[in-house]
Formats: C-alpha cells, structure tokens, sequence
C-alpha cells in the first residue's frame, strides 16, 4: 500500500502539483517505436515496401502499483500517387492514439492525419537505393481529467471539507497540433541499410492549460526526435537490426539505444515483408529501465512483444516492474515490387 501511495502521488504531482506556468505536459512513448512509426516522425508515413501498412500497439505500465497508465495506438498509411517524378511517390496515413494516466483518470485522445513525399536519389543499377522524404501531419487533440477524483489542501480549512484549487481547473482542453519530419534511407549493397530521421512536433505550441485563467495558460512544448536504424545481414538467415531513438521536449530528454536479432526461418533468398522469422532484442532507455522485446513476422504480419524493467528512481516502489507491450503490424505487400528495381531502401521503421 505503501508502494501504491508513494507511486500516486508522485504521478499527481507531475500533473497538477506545479502551477500552470511552469508546467509543460509530454507526449506519449512506447518501448517499441518501430511499431508506431506515425507517433515519431511524420516522414516514415508510407516509408515501406508495399500496398499498405495497418498497425497497432498497447501499453500498461505501473499496473502492480497504482492504478494503470494505459497507452494505446492504431495507424494506416500507404502510398497514394505514384510516379510523380520518375519514381517518387506521396503517402498518406491517419493515426488515432489515447492515453490514460493516474488517479485523475488524466487523458490525451488525439486523431492525427499525415502526408510525406518520398523522392529516389538513386537509379537502382550499380547505385545504391537512396531516399529522402519530408512529411507532415496535422491534428486534432482532446484532453480531459476526473477533478472530482482529486483533492487539493485548500479544500481543507479548520477540519471542514469545502472549496478550493478545483473550482479553477476545467475538466477538458481541446486544441490542433502541427508536426514535421525529414528522413534519408539508403541501401548499400544487399546486406546493409539504414534509415536516418529528424523531428519536430508541436509546431504551434498549442495552449493546453486546464486552469480557467487565460494568462495562466501555456503552450505544449515542442518535441523534437532524431531516429537512427539499420537492418545488417549478417548470414543468409541473421540480421542484426540496431536502433537509436532521441527525444527532447521542454525539460525532458529520452534516449533509447539498442538491438534486435532477426532469424529468418523460411527460405533466405527472400527477405522482404512476407518471410517467416522470429526475432528478440535488447534496448536501454536512458536512466530509466532496460527493456526486452521478441516476436514473430509471417506473410507480411509482425507480431511483437515487450517488457520494461524499471531502473529509475521509481523502482523501488515498483519492485522494478515497468511497462508491457503487445504490437501487430501488417504490410500488404505490393507484387509490383519483385520487378521494380527501385524499392524503398530500409523498412526499419
């Protein structure tokens, strides 16, 4: 119980405890971001080989000592225009997510459409696949928190119980965001390729503010990412598949680094989106937890799992425990592309 009060309250704290002012709330993460690319930079929309991409993804964390914060995201994205200058083509995507945090059943629904334009460098024989792609996105955001499941010391007054700090707080916000992205893919030779991308979110910094006094709102902070992954073959049938993902928003940093091992179970000679493997993986997030992820891939549908095991401060009261994850991605994969000689140079995203 102890464990369980400490934990709340320092999550009501990160909400409500800091005057309006001086707070900036964060955006959502998941432990596996190659699982909802849409969520990190709006250049991945479309950054695949194949029709369509369908993908989905659900976080729990803190479950063992407080109530849950519950996270949990679909996306579609696909390529719209083609060949609208040799080989390049526009993408689009729509991408829903919600978040569910703490005692104030605190929660972050956002609707969110996005657009990239992806443009060959390469010609595909004797030079290797080169893409850049800008994208982005734009959306509608509504945040909402339970005042009533909260109290506040001014309600308190000579053992009376009565009014205080609620009655200036909303119990929703809605606003628009804007964000950008850019992104480089290449592939050097058939057994490495690597993706490089660079974020912004938030571009208008909407006011998000629950306090009902005008000049006391603030504007979201903006977010800003910068994506590394590759994918190394390192025989017929292993892959290493290494990824580095960073981000910034006011006052808060997150640094994740790590790998994944890919075994291809079926046949080695191809290895694209429909072949069978299994795969598993480490990463580190920065003064946070260690994470562990697995999972299957099998005609075009990649099905992950993961878990995170706390290291922060925090672990104390959660006994280390930290976040699970479960994903599903599908890739409906495009015939076209076993004859195209150009194809989008790595999918590590």
């Amino acid at each position: 119980m102890t464990r369980k009060i400490i934990l709340s309250a320092a999550a009501l704290a990160a909400i409500l405890a800091f005057p309006a002012s001086q707070a900036s709330a964060q955006d959502i993460h998941f432990t596996q971001f190659d699982a909802a690319p849409l969520t990190i930079n709006p250049a991945f929309t479309g950054g695949f080989n194949g029709r369509l991409r369908a993908a989905a993804i659900y976080r729990d964390q803190w479950r063992s000592v407080t109530i849950p914060f519950v996270t949990y995201s679909v996306s579609l994205d696909a390529p719209l225009i083609h060949e609208l200058a040799g080989d390049d083509y526009l993408a689009g995507g729509l991408q829903f997510y919600n978040d569910k945090a703490g005692d104030g059943n605190l929660s972050n629904t956002s609707i969110l459409g996005s657009v990239a334009y992806h443009k060959f460098l390469g010609t595909g024989e004797g030079d290797p696949n080169k893409t850049i792609s800008v994208g982005f996105q734009g959306g509608y955001t509504s945040k909402s928190i339970d005042i009533s499941k909260l109290y506040f010391g001014d309600q308190f007054s000579e053992g009376l119980f009565g009014g205080g700090s609620h009655e200036l707080l909303n119990n929703n916000v809605h606003y628009w965001t804007v964000n950008a992205g850019v992104s480089y893919a290449q592939k050097v030779g058939d057994n490495f390729a690597f993706t490089l991308g660079l974020g912004a979110n938030n571009l208008n910094q909407p006011k998000e503010a629950f306090e009902r006094e005008r000049n006391s709102q603030v504007g979201l902070s903006m977010r800003y990412t910068g994506q590394l992954g590759a994918i190394i073959n390192v025989s017929d049938r292993l892959a290493l598949r290494p990824a580095v993902l960073y981000q910034s928003q006011a006052t808060a940093a997150e640094l994740v680094l790590g790998n994944e091992f890919a075994y291809t179970i079926g046949n080695p000679e191809f290895r694209d989106v429909t072949s069978t493997s299994v795969f598993a993986g480490i990463y580190y997030r920065n003064q946070d937890a260690i994470m562990v992820t697995g999972g299957l891939e099998f005609k075009g549908v990649r099905f992950g799992l993961s878990y995170d095991y706390n290291t922060s401060t925090l672990k104390d009261a959660s006994n280390g425990n930290g976040g699970f994850e479960i994903s599903i991605r599908y890739t409906m994969p495009n015939p076209l592309d076993f004859a195209r000689k150009l194809t989008y140079p790595c999918s590590r995203f």
